[in-house]
């Protein structure tokens, strides 16, 4: 197994030690493989996955058998939706006793049925015979179609027991090694289309990103002078500088320009749930606009949206393909016409930036969260990561940065997942070392994982967490405040005579710079907007993690930008496909 993953060029893998598979990561880091450990098995999943992400390559995790596999479920879960390259390796109870379970059998559940339910494959090894076959299966699930967790679980008894000799098979041996090339034919088709358009809109997910096809991405915007708009989750794919980006966080300025667009060119993208399933009104019918997409995976073509060109294929070759095609025909372009459009779009864009850093202007103490990313932003380079973790505070965090470099966000856009940040921003310090990381994270899910500050200090990590602390669930809160406020009366026990109450959502006072300095970080408390820039510089010269703890106003933490439009995020948007 270690030969095998060393063959696919695997150089790090994260996991707790364990004697279940004591000889696999022996063997691995024999071999010249790094082994980082954290504190809980889920955060090994979302490092795996965050390494994977920034650097391309495959992203590998082990838990051991039963409580092991059970802690890891929360990873397995969060990478899998995220589309996220990862391998996951468990070990399971000695052959005879589990698949079936004999009954009563110690640390031991059906690892693979449950697992498969959440994960792209899954499978459990019969024998040592089968091992080399099986991982070569894993192996390939690993790069075919859409990014996710593909899982393999391997008897202790085999993991840690004898094997063949077996020479290892080279990765082209058994799996595609070459990015599936998109049909010249379709590609055709696509540039004719949009030289021909009147305002041609790119809509790019993360397979963009997967496919480090960003360089082309930009290539081909200013090619076509055509707008961009992402997914949640490919968020930063080109600088948010470039007056061709409408950032997610202007909602009705996307909306506004996913209207106008006679033509969307959609390239790694469903067109999920936070896309609006691509329905009118955030797009306008398919009688005003036809739409190209293009996949590595063919199950997800035209799967939400109806689309009127499915291309199956790469989408960095796709790009290039287009670009190569579109050259020669610029002249036929209205391009003049289409940036002055585009010119006179952003001027929404402008006025709801504006509009947003009012809120900078309070310099109240607690301050107002909007002042964290806003300092983040001034004082880290553009090419540093961000890494956002919590309900409010993760809006917050999106609303008030602008990225300025490709694949430099983190977090869990499709899952929303709190504490997952933590072992984000760990992995991206290990598959970045020469960026700066930062994580703004909410007091609430710092608390799933504040025990991988630890993990950062062992390994001489140098991630830095700014905990907005209004101690409460905010997110949550809000929402009680609203949906209960109609029935105070018939709530008497629970809210109150007063009607003022909310149901379990605060919490007692935590120092987290206290915490942070007991696990050997640096660690300061701030509540001033003035006392956080030089705060967030002297934890930087620290030349270790850090932890920020930023008292934050409860009150205006609550009231997030965009809330309204997050919430309706998730109604069914009223309009039809063809209306």
């Amino acid at each position: 197994m270690a030969r095998m993953l060393r063959a696919e060029g695997v150089d790090t893998f994260f996991g707790i030690v364990d004697g279940t598979y004591t000889q696999l990561f022996a063997h691995c880091v024999e071999l010249g493989m790094r082994m980082y450990s954290p504190r809980h098995e889920a955060i090994a999943a979302h490092m795996a996955g965050a390494y994977s992400r920034l650097t391309g390559k495959l992203g590998v995790c082990i838990a051991s058998n039963g409580p092991g596999v059970a802690n890891m479920l929360p990873g397995v879960a969060v990478e899998n939706a995220e589309g996220n390259r990862v391998l996951l390796l468990t070990s399971c109870r000695r052959t005879g006793i589990a698949y079936p379970d004999r009954g009563g059998t110690y640390q031991c559940f059906d690892h693979v049925r449950v697992i498969s339910g959440m994960s792209k494959w899954s499978q459990t090894v019969p024998s040592a015979e089968r091992l080399a076959e099986l991982l070569r299966q894993a192996l390939r699930q690993c790069f075919t179609g859409r990014p996710g967790v593909v899982h393999l679980d391997i008897p202790e008894n085999i993991i840690n027991g004898p094997c063949t000799d077996e020479p290892v098979w080279p990765p082209d041996a058994y799996r595609r090694t070459a990015p599936i090339e998109p049909s010249p034919q379709l590609l055709d088709t696509a540039a004719s289309w949009l030289a021909a358009a009147r305002l041609p809109l790119v809509h790019a997910g993360s397979g963009v990103i997967h496919a480090r096809a960003w360089a082309e991405l930009v290539q081909l915007l200013e090619l076509l002078q055509a707008p961009l708009t992402t997914s949640w989750s490919a968020r930063g794919v080109v600088s948010e500088e470039n007056v061709l980006v409408w950032p997610m966080i202007h909602i009705d300025a996307c909306t506004e320009v996913r209207n106008l667009a006679d033509l969307v060119l959609c390239i790694g993208s469903e067109v999920g749930e936070t896309d609006w399933w691509g329905k009118p009104p955030y797009w306008a019918p398919r009688s005003r606009q036809r739409w190209i997409q293009i996949d590595i995976d063919d199950s997800r073509l035209g799967r939400n949206r109806p689309v009127d060109l499915a291309i199956l294929g790469d989408a960095r070759l796709a790009l290039a393909g287009l670009i190569e095609r579109l050259q020669p025909r610029v002249s036929q372009m209205n391009r003049e016409e289409r940036s002055a459009t585009i010119h006179r779009l952003a001027d929404r864009k402008r006025a709801e930036r504006n509009q947003l850093d009012l809120a900078l202007e309070n310099r109240a103490s607690p301050m107002v969260t909007a002042h964290v990313p806003a300092v983040c932003q001034r004082v880290f380079s553009p090419d540093a990561i961000a890494v956002f973790d919590g309900g409010n505070t993760a809006v917050w965090g999106h609303f008030f940065t602008t990225l300025r470099s490709p694949n430099s966000q983190l977090s869990t856009a499709h899952f929303g997942h709190l504490g997952a940040g933590v072992g984000q921003a760990l992995g991206a310090a290990i598959a970045a070392p020469d960026r700066p990381v930062y994580c703004i994270i909410g007091d609430g899910a710092m608390g799933y994982s504040v025990q991988e500050v630890e993990t950062a200090v062992r390994y001489g990590l140098r991630p830095i967490f700014l905990v907005c602390s209004d101690q409460q669930w905010g997110m949550v809160k809000i929402n009680q405040m609203i949906a209960l406020q109609p029935f105070r009366e018939q709530l008497p026990n629970a809210l109150g005579p007063d009607g003022s109450r909310t149901i379990e959502t605060d919490f007692v006072e935590t120092d987290w710079a206290q915490v942070a300095q007991a696990m050997g970080a640096y660690g300061e408390r701030v509540s001033h907007p003035a006392e956080l820039e030089p705060a967030l510089r002297r934890a930087i010269d620290s030349g270790r993690c850090a932890v920020l703890h930023v008292d934050v106003d409860p009150t205006a933490h609550l009231f997030a930008p965009g809330l309204q439009a997050f919430k309706d995020m998730h109604q069914e948007p009223p309009g039809r496909y063809d209306d």
